[in-house]
C-alpha cells in the first residue's frame, strides 16, 4: 500500500474555493481503480490548512491518478488558493503476517495500534 500525506496552506479569502476544489478532487479520485481512500481534512490549529491523506493499492494506481484529467484541473486551479508551499510525503507500507503463536486479544478488548 502507498500512503501520501500532504499539507496545503490556503488563503483565508480563497477558503471556500479551496474547499470546493478539495471536494471535487476527493469525489473524482475515490472512483479510481486502486484508490483505497482519498480525503482532505481541515487543520484544527489553522483552519486555513488542508491535510490530504491518500491510500493506494500500489504505485501503479498512484501513477495513474497523477495522469487523470481531474488532477490536471486541480493542479491548474490550486495556485489561486495557495498561501504557501505544499508539503507532501509518500510512504510504502507493507503488512506482515501475524505469527501463529502470538496470543490474540479478547474480542471485548480494544485493539490499539
Amino acid at each position: 500500500m502507498i500512503i501520501v500525506h500532504g499539507i496545503i496552506p490556503i488563503k483565508a479569502n480563497q477558503r471556500d474555493k479551496a474547499l470546493s476544489l478539495a471536494r471535487e478532487m476527493s469525489d473524482a479520485t475515490q472512483t479510481e481503480s486502486g484508490c483505497i481512500s482519498y480525503e482532505f481534512y481541515v487543520g484544527l490549529r489553522d483552519p486555513n490548512t488542508l491535510i490530504l491523506l491518500q491510500e493506494w493499492e500500489n504505485m501503479e494506481a498512484l501513477a495513474g491518478h497523477l495522469r487523470t484529467e481531474h488532477m490536471k484541473v486541480f493542479l491548474d486551479e490550486l495556485p489561486d488558493v495557495l498561501a504557501g508551499q505544499v508539503h507532501t510525503r509518500r510512504y510504502a507500507v507493507q503488512s506482515e503476517p501475524e505469527p501463529a503463536d502470538k496470543p490474540q486479544p479478547e474480542p471485548s478488548q480494544p485493539i490499539i495500534h
